[in-house]
């Protein structure tokens, strides 16, 4: 059991490695002569006419295509602890709920504060607002058996919670014109994999079926089609616990290819972004988004966990208040979608649109940092020697969950 444990998180370290490479070799690439090549492979042109989106090119297809298999695993791990795991009681969900929610608007109040309420630039207000799962995930799994398996769970579950608040932000902020057809066509397409659970359907290519036909859908409604996988998550089955459920197996048939595929090549295609005078970070646009992630995030991710587990609205995970505070610093890795944000903010202004490129950058990568060693440096005192074991036992009984 302690050996499995030992295995998963090496596996997960080397993920994490392997992600981050990915990113600075991509930073690398955009900063020097061969930036050109670079940016012409992702702009290419790739596959068949998509709904809504023409052909897409290189980058579509990994940030909206391969992405949405990260949220599938994502929302497969959720649900399993939602209701299966340490999320399984209102009072365990309320923490995460509530602390995603200060999460977003602290960074969006930080953002128009230093922005001065310009006009020009309100329309930034979301970009600090997201926190990048597979970044964040990544710079955790590199602490190896340091990190808490109840932060991990806890920054998941706000990252989730805070994307898809980003998501609806986008459908009611930036979307300019929904596609109320295929809205639609995506309801029902949905509530038929709802139905084949309710119905006893325990096979999983029906629900992949249905995974790829929700992504067409989504992507056709002028959403972000990377919803598509945690919705198509919610509806694999669960099971009962002990049993070995579609779920389950699922879950452990994608991971090693999320992991050591899907997100070391996400990091390639999104990391590369361009670095100019160092003077452009502090203009009001970049700063902002620094502010947003770098202070905003952890203020109010922070800040809420505290508030609700000191009056009592929500219980204290089990871990220590330096881990709580350096997961609610990692939160302010904003990468995916406020890059996403940054370009539907500004559809019109390139500039403003690499400058907001620019502080998305700084903050993640403060945050990133920050975070690492505030966790890195959480060692644990002779008292937490019982929390240790405890958390072993966690990650073994995982994966013994896994296995059955």
């Amino acid at each position: 059991m302690a050996g499995d444990a030992h295995n998963l998180q090496r596996q997960e370290k080397r993920a994490g490695l392997l992600l981050i490479a990915a990113a600075a070799v991509a930073l690398i690439l955009a900063n020097s002569s061969l930036a050109d090549a670079y940016h012409s492979i992702l702009n290419a042109k790739l596959g068949p006419i998509m709904p809504g989106h023409g052909q897409m090119s290189v980058h579509y297809w990994i940030a909206d295509g391969l992405m949405a298999i990260f949220f599938l695993l994502v929302g497969l791990e959720v649900k399993r602890e939602w209701y299966d795991g340490r999320l399984s009681t209102p009072a365990e969900r309320r923490l995460p709920i509530i602390a995603a929610a200060a999460g977003m608007a602290v960074p969006a109040f930080i953002y128009l504060l230093v922005t001065g309420f310009d006009p020009a630039l309100s329309r930034g207000w979301a970009i600090p607002a997201a926190t990048d799962i597979a970044f964040a995930v990544g710079v955790l799994a590199l602490l190896g058996t340091r990190a808490n398996p109840a932060i991990k769970l806890l920054l998941v579950a706000i990252a989730i919670i805070d994307d898809v608040g980003a998501v609806l932000i986008i459908a009611v902020f930036y979307t300019a014109q929904l596609n109320l057809t295929a809205i639609g066509a995506a309801g029902l397409i949905l509530a038929a994999m709802v139905a084949a659970n309710r119905f006893g359907l325990r096979s999983l290519w029906p629900y992949m079926l249905g995974f790829a036909l929700l992504w067409l859908a989504m992507l056709a409604t002028g959403i972000h089609a990377t919803i598509a996988g945690v919705l198509a998550a919610l509806t694999v089955p669960l099971g009962r616990k002990g049993e070995r459920s579609s779920l389950k197996r699922l879950e452990h048939a994608i991971h090693p290819w999320v992991m050591f595929g899907i997100m070391p090549l996400f990091g390639l295609a999104s990391a590369g972004v361009h670095i100019g005078a160092t003077g452009e970070i502090v203009q009001p646009l970049p700063l902002g988004i620094v502010a947003g992630l770098f202070i905003g995030k952890q203020v109010g991710v922070f800040g809420a966990i505290l508030l609700a587990v000191r009056t009592g609205v929500a219980p204290k995970p089990d871990a220590r208040w330096t881990e709580l505070y350096g997961a609610s610093v990692l939160c302010g890795i904003g990468f995916t979608m406020s890059l996403f944000i940054g370009a539907l903010a500004f559809p019109d202004a390139p500039a403003e649109v690499e400058a907001a490129k620019l502080g998305t950058l700084g903050g993640s990568l403060l945050s990133a940092l920050f975070g690492y060693v505030v966790l890195r440096f959480a060692l644990p005192t002779p008292a937490d020697k019982d929390d240790e074991a405890e958390a072993a036992e966690i990650f073994g009984a995982d994966q013994e969950d896994e296995r059955t």
